[in-house]
Order: C-alpha cells, then sequence, then structure tokens
C-alpha cells in the first residue's frame, strides 16, 4: 500500500500520466479542475483535457460545479459514483466491520459484528463470508455488483502471496492463503493489508490526515500496531512487519506477552490488558463501579472504558497509565521517524482526551524538542471506521485503476 494506488505502468507517460490524474481527482476533496490538475502536475492544459477527455469518455469521471462562497461556480472533476461498488472489511481480533462504498468512496451501508480471531481462519473467514451476503442482501446487491475487496488483518502480511506471516495475536492463521481463499470464493479482486497500515491510509484519504505526508497511525484495540506514511508511501519494511509497535518493550520484567516476550507495550497497555487490570484492582476490593460489571469473574475493556468516561477514578487511572505507557511508545516513532501527525484510533483509541492527553504530556516529555514541537498528536476522525474505509480505499484503487488500463 501507498498513497500511489496503483501499479506504475510502463507503456508510455501518457498512461502514467492518467493513473496520477485519477488519484489526483479521487483524493481532493470538492473535486479539482482542469486548469488545477495541469498546475500541480506541470502539464499543459491541453495534455490534461485529452486526459480528461478519455477518462470521461469510459464514465470513469465526470463534470460537476464546484463549490465557492460566491460568485460563478466554477466546473471541477468527480470521480463517477455511479460506476459500481466495493467493499471494505477490518477484520479484527474481537470485531468485523464491513463497509459497502460506491466509487467516489461514499459509504452506503455497513455492517459490524463480533469476532474470534482466535478461532482460526476457515471459521472466521466463513463468518465474514456470510456477513457479506448480509451486506448486499440489506443493500438489494449480489456479489456479481462488487468489482473488488480490501480486507485488513491484524498481523505482518506478505503482500505478494496474500497471507500474514508469524502474527502474535492470530493463532493458526500463519501462510494461510487468505486473498487466494477469498477471491475463489467471491470471485473478484482482493486487497489484503494489515489493518493499522489501512487506518494509516484511511485517515490520510478521508480523515484527520488528509494532506499530511508523514503520518503515523496507532490503532489501540485488543493488539496495538502503526500504520506508518512516511514521504507519502505506506512503510512496511523488509518482511512486512513494519509498525508493530505493540511489541516495543516497555518493562522487561513486565507481563508475559502474546509474542512470547515479557513487558510488550500490548502486554501492559493493550486492549487485554486494561481488563486485566481493572480485573484484578475489583478482586482485590478496591472502590469502583466497575464491581457492579464484573461478569463470569472478569470485566472486558468496553466496561473500563464507558467507567472512565462516566468519571470512575479506578477506570480513569488504568486509562492513564495506558496512555502514559503509549506516549513512551510513540515518542519512539516520534523521534525515530519524525512524523507531523500522531493519529490514535481503534476501539481503546476512541475513548478521546482521557487517553490522549496522558499521551501527548508523555511524547512531550520522552521526544526530542524539535520532533515534539512539529508533531500533532490527535484522535481518529473516522473513529472505529479508519481501517474498513482504508480497505475501501485500497479495494477503489483495484477498481478505478483497472478500469482506466
Amino acid at each position: 500500500m501507498s498513497t500511489t494506488f496503483w501499479t506504475v505502468p510502463t507503456q508510455n507517460l501518457k498512461n502514467l500520466n492518467k493513473h496520477a490524474i485519477i488519484d489526483l481527482i479521487r483524493f481532493t476533496s470538492g473535486g479539482i479542475s482542469r486548469v488545477e490538475i495541469a498546475r500541480q502536475m506541470g502539464l499543459t492544459r491541453a495534455a490534461v483535457s485529452a486526459i480528461v477527455d478519455d477518462l470521461q469518455r469510459i464514465g470513469l469521471v465526470r463534470e460537476t460545479e464546484g463549490t465557492y462562497p460566491s460568485g460563478r461556480r466554477p466546473i471541477v472533476l468527480e470521480i463517477n459514483p455511479d460506476l459500481g461498488h466495493v467493499i471494505g472489511i477490518d477484520m479484527g481480533a474481537s470485531h468485523v466491520s464491513l463497509i459497502l462504498a460506491d466509487y467516489s468512496g461514499r459509504q452506503i451501508h455497513e455492517v459490524n459484528a463480533p469476532h474470534n480471531i482466535n478461532e482460526g481462519p476457515e471459521p472466521c473467514l466463513e463468518r465474514v463470508a456470510r456477513l457479506v451476503d448480509r451486506l448486499l442482501s440489506e443493500a438489494g446487491l449480489t456479489i456479481g455488483d462488487i468489482s473488488a475487496i480490501g480486507v485488513g488483518v491484524p498481523g505482518p502480511i506478505v503482500q505478494r502471496e496474500g497471507m500474514v506471516s508469524g502474527p502474535p495475536i492470530m493463532p493458526g492463521w500463519d501462510r494461510y492463503p487468505i486473498r487466494d481463499h477469498l477471491e475463489k470464493l467471491w470471485g473478484v479482486p482482493v486487497s489484503l493489508n494489515n489493518d493499522a497500515e489501512l487506518g494509516a491510509v484511511g485517515e490520510w484519504a478521508y480523515g484527520a490526515g488528509r494532506g499530511e505526508r508523514n503520518l503515523a497511525y496507532i490503532k489501540v484495540g485488543t493488539g496495538i500496531g502503526a500504520g506508518l506514511l512516511l514521504d507519502g508511501q505506506i512503510y512496511r519494511g523488509a518482511t512486512g512487519c513494519a509498525g508493530e509497535i505493540g511489541h516495543i518493550t516497555i518493562d522487561e520484567n513486565g507481563p508475559l506477552c502474546t509474542c512470547g516476550n515479557r513487558g510488550c507495550l500490548e502486554a501492559i497497555a493493550g486492549g487485554r490488558a486494561i481488563a486485566r487490570k481493572a480485573t484484578e484492582a475489583v478482586k482485590m476490593g478496591q472502590r469502583t463501579q466497575l464491581v457492579e460489571l464484573m461478569n463470569d469473574g472478569s470485566i472486558s475493556v468496553e466496561d473500563v472504558m464507558n467507567a472512565a468516561r462516566h468519571g470512575d477514578h479506578l477506570a480513569q487511572r488504568i486509562t492513564a497509565e495506558a496512555g502514559m505507557h503509549l506516549g513512551t511508545a510513540i515518542a519512539n516513532v516520534v523521534n525515530l521517524f519524525n512524523p507531523s501527525m500522531v493519529v490514535v484510533g481503534g476501539s481503546v483509541g476512541q475513548i478521546g482526551d482521557l487517553l490522549l492527553e496522558p499521551i501527548r504530556l508523555t511524547v512531550q516529555r520522552r521526544s526530542l524538542l524539535v520532533a515534539s514541537r512539529n508533531v500533532r498528536i490527535t484522535a481518529a476522525l473516522l473513529g472505529k471506521y479508519s481501517c474498513a474505509i482504508g480497505a475501501v480505499v485500497a479495494a477503489l484503487s483495484i477498481s478505478l485503476h483497472h478500469i482506466a488500463d
């Protein structure tokens, strides 16, 4: 994944410019004029018009009136939303979200359901397939109306093979052919990516990170991962496991992590760790409204988040501690990669300033002044849908550029 969402064509310069123009149109909010395309790309207006005319001829692009505060409305270009549909799927450790979108990226319908990644690939993918059927049925469509599907999973991706490799929180999934399985099932192209990387793409395309070229998206849920957008490109590393911030060591003698090491960030500040700390505190007799929510001897991370929002001191303290540990790890990211923005998302990240303020204070204290002074730390604008919308972007990249070719 990158913000160049197409394979660089080798045929000719016009074809290269055509794909660049498609992305310029699709990622410019409110549309873009031919004159502005020519200015940004350094092309003549005649060259731009020739390419745009081709795109209009195949129905991929259409003209519409732009919005100006006053005066004559300019004619701008936009992707034709009526040309087709795609699906974006965010398959987390304990949830799955599906979004049906048109070619402009506009959300048409959604489905959310609980999910247990520990069940293994075949039961999980069967559940996802049933949810796709439900999504399409509720929208009055069939799989034949879908041109591509984007899928995000919480593990390191082997991109060429369409599978995960050594995923810490996906037992039984190692090297299972996820993409091939789904393409055979649905008969449409499938894009498989890491969920945090898709979160970075979603926030860059439609969320808090619009226009940023150096962005870190931190997904805080059951697990913790980072999607790194560096100089406008998603950075995966040599084997696809870049951004595994959840396995930075915070306390070398800390609790055992799912990866086998001790004291990882995920084992101290992830969703399971937050729920475990709250459960232990209740069992020790600490005063908290969480006592009333104790089910089967344990408390969920959602219980802790809700209690924190309602002023429970224990829940707020546990959340703040998680924020400080996250801030320590994020300070390392800030020092290493010098992003201009850090976007915090995921199910735990949605709690807002109760988590963000300790993160900001810790990053300010622990990162270099020149780096911390120029980084903005904010909540995900797309909320729990950052990754699913990033998956929509990935699916559209397949569809739009395939049509253009």
